[in-house]
């Protein structure tokens, strides 16, 4: 069945799919990209010729569970995948997407990682390799599980309202257990008994009180408490499932997935090598963030392996790092972080205009960069009284180098010992990357791996995206003329540095 075929059935049929994009015929299988198929979901169709009588037939990816749709409405909107956003590249020029097409395709997409791996440790003992976690799983369960984390977050925020918290910073806001305890059981949640259960020193400590860290470990799988994670719907009123049902299908995907991250990091491991999980668009940021977590716990015991990335143009981005680094601190890991500004500014803003939720990013340019500054700031900090933390300052921003290294200073951290890192893109920035290798500061090049057609348009982001970076070329080739300029007066054409 040739491609041809394929679309000259579809415009015969009517096919509201006839707009898709076909891609990898081989044999009797097509697989189909639909343009307004749901985010999150694969938006990827087989379509088979063996079906007698009916020409092809045309079966969506999607599990049972998503083609049935209950249960959607009740999710927060955020959280709610959206025709209008079906392809994740609309809004996005550049940064890499991954779409669901079969679990054959993350394995494919995991040993592209191992290869990746497997040169950096080859060149270089201290390299680092960024991957992303939609390459590796099914979208639809980042999604979903997102929507468990923000709807739990949520619910304590509503709990530090009625105990008159409302504003607080993350990691200021600490409920009374006693009044937690009343106003869980006023809910109906759970019995008086069970609930003092969930609060007892061993799980909490004994202050008498709950942070959102705490909070957080109750929906841990090892808490045993999925039959009472209920939410209070604040339109109805009526108490909801927090955890959806995983078809045996779902929870296979998901197994696969976790795995797919050991294997990944279990051969970071073994060649020396730092992983940087990417961050993506909000609606799988807590998944994603909440799985990272998970691989920290258990391969950065004794130096950070796993490097956690934060999106500083996202009005929560402080609050993210400060809980991060109170939870390495409480359990005893090792604190790895990459800053960054963030990649999806323009689709974010539109979706969250189109479905009606508040924009999560910062009002301008300027926010961002103080956000940047700020997490930075409290990083550098802990930096200072852990040495076993780390972090990596990607950016292209002078200004933002500049404050690094003032404040590197001001707190006594030297290059040498290799805590904080700088990073650019090859090619991009030298005048910022070259003084600051010659200076003796950990820099890296980050370098886009693919075929050159889907290279180039993710280098292009930072020319539509970071209004930085255009200046920095003008500078760049300023520096370079006044350089040339320099060595044809001093008669001193080729530099052999010493």
């Amino acid at each position: 069945m040739n491609q041809a075929l394929c679309e000259e059935w579809l415009v015969l049929h009517g096919s509201p799919m006839s707009q898709g994009l076909l891609q990898e015929v081989e044999g009797n299988m097509v697989l189909l990209f639909c343009p307004d198929a749901q985010e999150g979901v694969s938006g990827w169709y087989q379509l088979h010729t063996h079906c007698p009588g009916k020409g092809l037939c045309i079966r969506s990816c999607t599990s049972a569970v998503e083609r049935d749709g209950s249960g959607t409405n009740k999710r927060d909107k955020q959280y709610q995948a959206h025709r209008a956003f079906g392809d994740r590249r609309n809004g996005v020029i550049s940064a890499r997407t991954y779409f669901y097409a079969n679990e054959a395709k993350c394995d494919s997409h995991m040993e592209t990682f191992l290869r990746c791996i497997e040169a950096s440790g080859r060149v270089s003992d201290d390299g680092f390799i960024a991957i992303k976690l939609t390459a590796l799983g099914r979208p639809q369960f980042l999604l979903q599980f997102s929507e468990v984390l923000a709807k739990w977050r949520c619910f304590f925020h509503q709990m530090a309202v009625e105990q008159g918290q409302a504003g607080l910073a993350a990691m200021d806001t600490k409920l009374e257990v006693k009044v937690l305890q009343e106003s869980v059981a006023k809910m109906g949640i759970a019995s008086r008994a069970e609930i003092e259960d969930w609060f007892t020193a061993e799980t909490l400590g004994v202050s008498g009180t709950v942070d959102l860290l705490d909070w957080s470990s109750l929906i841990d799988s090892r808490t045993k408490l999925s039959k009472h994670l209920v939410v209070p719907n604040t339109q109805t009123g009526q108490l909801e499932p927090l955890l959806s049902r995983f078809t045996e299908e779902e929870e296979l995907q998901m197994t696969r997935m976790l795995q797919r991250m050991d294997i990944l990091a279990k051969k970071a491991t073994e060649m020396g090598v730092r992983l940087m999980v990417d961050a993506e668009q909000t609606y799988f940021q807590p998944a994603i963030s909440r799985l990272t977590l998970e691989m920290q716990r258990k391969f950065n015991m004794e130096k950070p392996l796993i490097f956690n990335t934060y999106q500083c143009y996202l009005k929560d981005a402080y609050d993210n790092v400060t809980l991060d680094v109170e939870l390495a601190r409480r359990e005893g890991w090792c604190f790895g972080a990459k800053l960054v500004r963030g990649a999806y500014l323009a689709q974010e803003r539109a979706r969250a205009a189109e479905i009606g939720y508040e924009d999560p990013i910062n009002p301008t340019y300027e926010a961002t960069n103080a956000m940047y500054h700020r997490c930075l700031d409290y990083v550098l900090e802990e930096l200072k009284h852990n040495a076993k933390a780390k972090v990596m300052v990607a950016s292209h921003n002078e200004d933002t180098v500049r404050f690094a290294l003032h404040r590197m200073e001001e707190l006594g951290l030297h290059p040498a010992d290799h805590q904080v890192y700088f990073g650019q893109l090859l090619g991009m920035c030298d005048q910022i990357s070259f003084p600051l290798g010659q200076a003796g500061y950990p820099v890296y090049k980050y370098v886009p791996y693919g075929p050159v057609m889907e290279v180039l348009p993710y280098l292009s982001r930072r020319a539509l995206e970071n209004s930085s970076l255009m200046k920095g070329a003008h500078r760049e080739r300023q520096l370079m003329w006044l350089e040339l300029l320099r060595r044809l007066r001093t008669c001193s054409l080729f530099h052999c540095p010493t």
